[in-house]
């Protein structure tokens, strides 16, 4: 629905017509013969030129008055998980193409978690929140798109620290499935939280965190991250292919779902630039004219 933000704005447009046209310029007058003819050509002129200020001027107010385009998105979901998805952007990951797998694997998951509330976390050397618990899956899939290795540093893997970061997206939850998702192919070795404060803060916000492992089992602690998972009643796995990720699926499926109060929103669209631009553009044109004309005189 197209419509304006400041309506009430657009009623300046007609006082400033009238005062265009009513309330004339006082200029020093000139009398010489052959009045009529030079009337008549100053009339036509300082008519084009009234209507170019009257174009800008409304151009101007219809700008001020914000054109916006509203779009209202209903969620047919009314039930669903809330899942954070937290991913290891650690320099290791960019061996063997594993950040690129993981990352499909990722977006496989997102694109089939179509009732469900999503967040994205990445860690490496410290840990950030991407985007916060949300409906909107392609803003989730488009921050994951733009995450590259390195992005939170690359020479550790502060794993422990994603977790608990990762548990406060879910301070405001009412969702009777939390749900984390945390995959990686390293150990931590920040020493920046403590495992058994992270896994304590998860089980005190009911947070069922799904570990997965990919890459050499060198490189990852399979104990420990098979201990997160056990510790908040969910599971370890290992997936190096979208195909392997079907089980964690599979898991979350057999959940509880819950109630979701969000039922829709709105996306604006904002139109303003276009004709406060048209009006800069015309403004030009009328003192370029009148410019010449004065020269042309």
């Amino acid at each position: 629905m197209f419509s304006f933000e400041y309506p009430y704005v657009l009623l300046i447009i007609l006082p400033s017509a009238a005062c265009l046209f009513l309330c004339k310029e006082k200029k020093r007058a000139i009398y010489f013969p052959n009045v009529a003819l030079v009337s008549s050509l100053a009339r036509s002129k300082q008519i084009l030129l009234n209507s170019l200020r009257l174009c800008i001027l409304s151009l101007i107010i219809i700008g001020l008055a914000s054109p916006i385009k509203t779009e209202q998105i209903i969620l047919d979901n009314t039930q669903g998980h809330e899942i954070s998805i937290i991913l290891d952007a650690s320099g290791s990951m960019a061996s063997h193409n594993k950040f690129t797998i993981v990352k499909e694997i990722i977006a496989d998951f997102i694109a089939k978690r179509t009732t469900d509330k999503l967040a994205l976390s990445v860690f490496a050397d410290f840990a950030y929140t991407v985007v916060p618990l949300t409906y909107d899956k392609k803003s989730v899939i488009k921050m994951l798109n733009n995450i590259d290795i390195g992005v939170a540093g690359k020479r550790k893997t502060a794993l422990y620290e994603a977790l608990f970061l990762s548990v406060k997206l879910f301070n405001k939850s009412k969702s009777k499935e939390r749900i984390a998702v945390l995959l990686t192919d390293g150990r931590d070795n920040t020493d920046s939280v403590p495992l058994e404060m992270a896994i304590e803060r998860a089980k005190e916000n009911q947070i069922k965190v799904y570990t997965v492992a990919v890459g050499d089992p060198r490189d990852y602690n399979g104990d420990v991250l098979n201990y997160i998972a056990q510790s908040t009643q969910a599971k370890f796995f290992t997936a190096n292919n979208k195909q392997a990720i079907e089980a964690i699926y599979q898991q979350i499926n057999q959940l509880e779902k819950s109630d979701i109060n969000l039922n829709k929103y709105e996306k604006k669209t904002y139109y303003f630039q276009y004709p406060i631009g048209l009006a800069l553009l015309l403004l030009l044109i009328y003192f370029w004219r009148k410019n010449t004309w004065i020269l042309n005189k």
